[in-house]
């Protein structure tokens, strides 16, 4: 049993109180904000921009959440943590963009939250570790502290790189459909901002990341912007080869007058038959990746169900009649 008069046993009382009361305060500064960020969302979106609330990707139309005055509140311990790093807005923002998080204050939320699990997650070892686990030696705590504040600081990164990658594989996988849509668009007689905004609708149930990447490609040509700039956007913030290579065919067909409908349709042929050849040489990979589990798992096994009875038989005939 612990002293209340040992110094060991206040260490953990007095975290799990400042802990309780960290707690308490952010569910404070989470009611006090929602009602106020409530009202500004709804001065936001009933000005006149000139643009529909239609229009808008399908990330603005959501309502605000009870996390939302929380990842504020990680922004403004971010952009305090880490000034220089948030205010370099091109170098760090695309990364979220990337990974489809167009918040303007993710930069700020996110090394919040990094540096906020840097702090925690040693935290929390060093109270277990002082009221259950006395008996671990200093070395071995000192080495644990140290991994869990590294892993508290590189576990975002890992999370934005598999968010990007799974996204990534998304917009790949429907890319075929939609410049599928497109030529037909395009063949019936509709225009290239029509059609990208038609397929842009259609496909929002299947995929709505790309459908929110065609979305803000046809904002951008209503605002004003050249084509071929807002192609190159399109081609940056997706960051897939197979987009990079339509834009490329899209903007070149552009320059030289030739037929946009032939060029979609031909690299639409091309796409496909790339797919056919990467899905036959997945194929042709599996027998080689199944040799090392037929040898650990499925081979001993038959050995047993095959060997067994004649071993069982040798072992009575010859072992114990010897």
């Amino acid at each position: 049993m612990f002293k209340l008069a040992e110094p060991i046993v206040l260490i953990p009382v007095a975290g799990f109180l400042a802990l309780f009361l960290l707690c308490l305060g952010i569910m404070q500064y989470v009611r006090l904000r929602s009602s106020r960020k409530k009202i500004v969302e709804k001065i936001k979106f009933s000005s006149n921009t000139g643009v529909s609330r239609q229009d808008w990707p399908s990330t603005d139309k959501k309502r605000i959440s009870f996390l939302t005055p929380l990842m504020n509140f990680f922004g403004k311990f971010g952009a305090r943590t880490r000034s220089k790093e948030v205010d370099d807005g091109h170098s760090k923002r695309i990364k979220f963009l990337r990974a489809g998080i167009r918040r303007q204050n993710a930069p700020a939320i996110f090394y919040g939250i990094k540096y906020l699990l840097v702090v925690l997650l040693p935290s929390i070892f060093m109270i277990i570790r002082l009221t259950f686990f006395e008996i671990v030696s200093n070395q071995l705590t000192i080495t644990i502290f140290v991994l869990l504040a590294l892993l508290g600081y590189y576990l975002p990164d890992i999370w934005l790189r598999q968010k990007t990658d799974k996204r990534k594989e998304r917009l790949l996988k429907a890319l075929p459909d939609a410049l599928d849509l497109l030529v037909i668009c395009v063949e019936a007689g509709m225009g290239m901002d029509e059609g990208i905004n038609r397929v842009a609708n259609e496909i929002k149930l299947t995929s709505s990341d790309l459908s929110d990447e065609l979305r803000f490609l046809n904002l951008e040509l209503r605002a004003g912007k050249n084509r071929q700039d807002a192609l190159k956007n399109l081609a940056f913030r997706t960051d897939i080869d197979e987009m990079k290579n339509l834009v490329t065919l899209l903007i070149q067909a552009d320059k030289f007058g030739t037929s946009v409908a032939t060029t979609l349709r031909v690299y639409a042929d091309t796409f496909r038959t790339q797919r056919m050849q990467k899905a036959e040489e997945l194929a042709a990979k599996i027998p080689v990746k199944l040799v090392f589990p037929l040898i650990l798992f499925i081979f001993p096994s038959l050995f047993v169900a095959i060997l067994g009875p004649a071993a069982i038989r040798i072992f009575r005939n010859i072992i114990m009649r010897g």
